[in-house]
């Protein structure tokens, strides 16, 4: 070993072997960062899986106090309805939406759903402005709002009776959409009834702008 040359050669020999073993401890490494992917993919598919269980709860939600606003308008058309129709179509809501809030609060009670007593904030303030029409002008805004309600609930029924997650509830949407398809063309065709000019209607019915809402 007192030649120069061996003294070099072993210490690029030593060199050599010091690189492979650095190499070898760094791969354990590349792998952890390797699985991070299936990692984030598991995360990816639990949110998923969440969004469509809280879509199942916000249908809930949403049915349970259009249920209520339903019914208590419902009411309020059979007292304040200057048409036939109008008082008809209100009858016909309390009949049809009280017994879908009692088999709503059933197949809530199996997925495990709480559901609000009241309706909402914006049911509330759209039966507080109808309350202050009368005649013609009332008749004219519960026609409107019933309408557009119900295009609105029979697409959202139709939406979880083919894409709900927990089967009480897709069951529930899927057996009280027909009767929404019923209450949809019942409310077209009072809509035509007291469509302004039409069988005694006449006047400005500009008052019935503020009653118009959608959920």
């Amino acid at each position: 070993m007192g030649n120069p040359f061996l003294r070099k050669l072993g210490l690029l020999l030593t060199a050599i072997f010091l690189t492979a073993g650095m190499t070898v401890a760094q791969q354990p490494e590349t792998g952890n960062s390797a699985q991070q992917p299936e990692t984030g993919n598991s995360a990816q598919q639990s949110e998923t899986t969440m969004r469509h269980k809280m879509s199942d709860q916000a249908f809930a939600k949403e049915a349970a106090q259009g249920g209520l606003a339903e019914v208590k308008l419902g009411q309020l058309a059979q007292d304040k309805g200057h048409v036939e129709a109008v008082k008809d179509f209100g009858k016909r809501m309390v009949e049809d939406h009280g017994k879908a809030n009692k088999e709503l609060e059933s197949a809530a009670s199996q997925a495990n759903i709480s559901l609000p007593q009241d309706m909402s904030s914006k049911d509330q303030a759209t039966y507080d402005r109808l309350s202050k029409l009368s005649g013609p002008a009332f008749d004219h805004a519960y026609a409107r709002l019933m309408l557009r309600d119900h295009e609105h609930d029979v697409a959202a029924f139709r939406h979880e009776a083919k894409n709900g997650e927990k089967e009480p509830i897709k069951s529930f949407a899927s057996n009280t959409l027909p009767v929404l398809e019923q209450h949809l063309a019942m409310a077209r065709q009072m809509n035509q009834e007291v469509r302004p000019g039409m069988n005694g209607h006449q006047g400005n019915t500009m008052g019935t702008t503020p009653g118009d809402s959608s959920r």
